[in-house]
């Protein structure tokens, strides 16, 4: 039997699974998918699916999926998602979070897109350490990172899905 949150989702109307889909990932393409192989019958077929519509995403549909994304250090006000995902930012020193602002804005204008990294459980300075790894990394090659990062935050927030407490909205 899947878990109640689960479930809720498994039988919410295509409105409000769409919506928290796409609290999930941005792309329409990806909620698309998604929403078109309910209903799930445990939260690991979920990860499947998740698994499954990211690898048969386009350019254009991770491109759009990215934009849903603040940029590391900058977590989206009022969000809380945002802000617990960058939690490891919270104590990060002026001198990390302007090096990590420098660095965002030499990645963006190199490839278009805000950096991404599953950033939960990463510290300011791991972040860090990331980008200027990857910066040197070819289009080709940061697209398929960002396609692996991206279907780790997406599991991440799928469990949250699966896991609502009983009275919580999808």
């Amino acid at each position: 039997m899947p878990p109640a949150g689960l479930t809720r989702f498994n039988t919410a109307d295509d409105a409000t699974a769409r919506a928290a889909l796409h609290e999930v990932c941005a792309s329409r393409a990806w909620g698309e998918r998604m929403l078109a192989r309910r209903p799930y019958a445990t939260t690991d077929a979920l990860f499947a699916a998740n698994d499954a519509a990211m690898a048969d995403l386009t350019a254009a549909d991770l491109a759009e999926a990215m934009a849903g994304h603040p940029p590391i250090g900058r977590p989206k006000p009022g969000d809380p998602t945002s802000h617990r995902e960058q939690s490891g930012m919270a104590g990060a020193s002026d001198a990390l979070k302007a090096e990590l602002l420098e660095l965002n804005l030499a990645y963006q204008e190199k490839f278009g897109h805000v950096f991404l990294i599953c950033a939960s459980g990463r510290t300011g300075e791991q972040m860090r350490d990331a980008v200027r790894n990857r910066i040197d990394n070819t289009p080709e090659q940061e697209r398929e990172i960002v396609r692996t990062e991206l279907g780790k935050i997406n599991r991440i927030r799928l469990t949250r899905i699966a896991e609502h407490a009983e009275g919580d909205a999808v």
